[in-house]
């Protein structure tokens, strides 16, 4: 029986995206790397450092400067997410997250994100969720399933009792490994291997969401 939702932040409830875009495409311009908007879809759900590995390519840092680069590129977001306000909000996110903590349901965020405390924060939805779980918080990140067992862990429910809202390949596998049932948002091509594919949350029914997974 379904107990609880485990969202993704980025993509899901809100967007940065575009924010995480320019500053690692501002890093990248300072730093002489070709990086293309193709190249971010790549680093979609995945942190900061390993992030970084990929928009390198391959090549090597001495890691006091990969750490200088990786603290730049924050730097840069956080300009862009001290902008957020609810108006970020992705349609439907609030009215879904609102119709499950009504059904009596618990409700988390799992993020890779080091920044999704200020982020939902600023979104104002600290209201309605019961666990935050950050970057910070884990050793490993997506597509390991470490966020999602911390997040039900802190929950106090077995990960069966879980569904994961993500929209990134990585971290439908890292539900999957978890144990969980997953919803993935988005194109076949990227959440394909989810459980339940939807377009958004907008206009989403909870009673038809728990039907269709079975619960």
């Amino acid at each position: 029986m379904i107990r609880a939702f485990i969202f993704d932040l980025d993509g899901v409830l809100t967007d940065t995206s575009e924010f995480h875009y320019q500053a690692w495409k501002r890093l990248a311009d300072e730093e002489g790397i070709p990086f293309t908007r193709e190249d971010n879809e790549a680093l979609r759900g995945v942190s900061r450092h390993d992030s970084l590995r990929l928009l390198l390519k391959g090549r090597r840092l001495p890691p006091d400067q990969f750490e200088e680069w990786a603290e730049r590129k924050n730097r840069y977001y956080l300009e862009f997410i001290n902008q957020i306000t609810p108006q970020n909000l992705l349609p439907g996110a609030l009215e879904f997250l609102q119709a499950i903590r009504t059904a009596g349901l618990k409700t988390a965020i799992a993020s890779s994100s080091k920044n999704a405390r200020t982020v939902v924060e600023r979104l104002g939805l600290f209201p309605w969720i019961d666990v935050l779980v950050d970057g910070t918080m884990v050793e490993r990140s997506k597509p390991a399933p470490d966020l999602f067992l911390k997040a039900a862990e802190l929950l106090q429910e077995p990960p069966t009792a879980c569904v994961v809202v993500e929209d990134a390949q990585a971290g439908v596998e890292a539900a999957h490994a978890a144990g969980m049932r997953v919803i993935g948002l988005g194109p076949q091509e990227r959440v394909g291997k989810a459980d339940l594919i939807l377009n958004s949350l907008s206009g989403l029914s909870l009673a038809s969401v728990l039907e269709r997974l079975g619960s």
